[in-house]
C-alpha cells in the first residue's frame, strides 16, 4: 500500500470520527429538548438554594428579589417581598417542561415574545435565578392558551413552548408583601376624624354590643342618612394592604388626620395625603395597656419610616367626611314660570288696523 493511499486513509478515519462526534452531540441536544424534558435541568433540585432572582423588561423596567435569613425582600423598595408569590414562580421553572421546539431565528423571536431583553422593543421578561455557583437565565415570552407558554434560554438560539404557563412581572411594587393590618370592626370603640377641611367628628361606640356607631356632633339642621351610616367607618382598617411603598417624608400637618381607637387599648393614627391619582398613607399605633402596647410595637416595626399607597376606595373610607354620612339637603321647589307676556312668546302677530278711507275716495 502507498503512503499516499495511507495518507488518504488516516484523514478519512479522521472525518468520520469527527463526524461521529458531532452528530452525537446534535442527537444529544435533541433529546435535551423533547417534550416532557425540563427546561431548567437541575432547578427542582435546587429551588431553596436559591438566593437572589433578577427580572427585567427591555424598557428598563427591573426588580431584585434577594433571600434573607428569615424572609425575601425587593431590593428596589427595601420592603418584603410576598414569599408566597416567590416560591409559586421557583417552583413553576423548576417544574416547566418542554412541550415542543420553536423558531431558532432571531427575526422571528418577536412573534413570541421571546427576543433578547437588550432591546428596548422586547416584550419578555428575563428571569435569572442564582445560586451558589450556578445560574439560570430564561427569557419568558407570550402565553399560549391558558396553560403554556413561550420561553428561551438567554444563552441559547431554541426557542421552546413550555408548560405550565409562567408569567413574572418586572415590576418591583408587583412583588411586595401587602399585607399591612387587619382591624376588624368589632374591635373598633371610636374614629376620631380631623379632616384637612371642613368639620371633624367623632364616631363612638360606648359598649361591644352597640349595634352601630353614633357621630358627635351632626351639623345644626342635619341628620344621619340612617342609624348605620357610619358603620363603614368601623372596617375601615379591616384587611387594609398596599398597593406600593416608598419612604416617608416630613408630614403635612394640613394633611386629613383620622383616629382608631379599640376597646382593648390599641390607637392607630392614620395621616393621608393625595399625589394625583394616588392615594397615599403614614400609619403609627400606640397602646394603653401593656398587651396592646406589644401589638402596637409590632404594628411600627413595619409602619415606622414609610408611606403606603393603598387602594382609592378604602382612602376613602378611612378619610370619611361628616357630610357622606348625612342625608341629603331637601331639594328647593321649583321656581314657577314667569307668565308670558302678551304679544310674545305665542307665536302671533298683534293685529294692526289699517288707516280709514278719507271721505270721497
Amino acid at each position: 500500500m502507498s503512503a499516499r493511499r495511507v495518507i488518504w486513509l488516516l484523514v478519512a478515519g479522521v472525518g468520520v470520527i469527527a463526524f461521529a462526534i458531532w452528530l452525537s452531540s446534535l442527537r444529544h441536544l435533541e433529546r435535551a429538548t423533547l417534550g416532557g424534558d425540563l427546561v431548567l435541568p437541575g432547578l427542582e433540585q435546587a429551588v431553596n438554594t436559591i438566593t437572589e432572582i433578577r427580572l427585567r423588561k427591555g424598557d428598563g423596567t427591573h426588580t431584585t428579589l434577594t433571600k434573607g435569613p428569615n424572609e425575601w425582600s425587593v431590593t428596589e423598595r427595601a420592603w418584603p417581598a410576598a414569599r408566597d408569590k416567590v416560591r409559586r414562580l421557583l417552583l413553576d421553572l423548576g417544574t416547566l417542561n418542554v412541550v415542543e421546539e420553536k423558531t431558532r431565528l432571531p427575526a422571528n423571536y418577536a412573534a413570541l415574545g421571546v427576543e433578547d431583553v437588550s432591546s428596548a422593543k422586547a416584550t419578555g421578561t428575563q428571569v435569572d435565578l442564582i445560586a451558589p455557583g450556578h445560574t439560570w437565565a430564561l427569557v419568558l415570552g407570550k402565553p399560549s392558551g391558558a396553560k403554556s407558554g413561550y420561553v428561551r434560554l438567554a444563552n441559547s438560539a431554541q426557542s421552546l413552548l413550555a408548560a405550565p404557563l409562567v408569567s413574572a412581572d418586572a415590576a418591583p411594587k408587583s412583588w411586595l408583601d401587602s399585607a399591612l393590618i387587619d382591624l376588624p370592626a368589632e374591635r373598633v370603640r371610636e374614629i376620631q376624624e380631623r379632616p384637612a377641611e371642613g368639620a371633624g367628628f367623632v364616631a363612638v361606640r360606648q359598649k361591644k354590643e352597640d349595634a352601630h356607631f353614633n357621630v358627635v356632633p351632626v351639623p345644626k339642621g342635619r341628620e344621619l342618612s340612617g342609624a348605620g351610616a357610619a358603620d363603614t367607618l368601623g372596617a375601615a382598617l379591616s384587611g387594609l394592604t398596599l398597593e406600593d411603598v416608598a419612604k416617608a417624608g416630613a408630614a403635612d400637618p394640613k394633611s386629613p388626620h383620622a383616629f382608631f381607637r379599640t376597646f382593648d387599648g390599641l390607637e392607630v393614627e392614620a395621616i393621608g395625603r393625595k399625589d394625583g391619582t394616588h392615594a397615599l398613607l403614614v400609619l403609627s399605633a400606640r397602646g394603653t395597656t401593656s398587651e396592646s402596647g406589644l401589638e402596637a410595637q409590632r404594628l411600627n416595626t413595619r409602619f415606622s419610616g414609610w408611606e403606603f399607597e393603598i387602594p382609592d376606595y378604602k382612602y376613602a373610607a378611612i378619610f370619611t367626611p361628616v357630610t357622606d354620612l348625612l342625608k341629603p339637603l331637601p331639594q328647593p321647589p321649583p321656581k314657577p314660570a314667569k307668565p308670558a307676556k302678551p304679544g310674545k312668546g305665542n307665536g302671533t302677530k298683534s293685529a294692526t288696523t289699517a288707516p280709514a278711507s278719507a271721505p270721497g275716495q
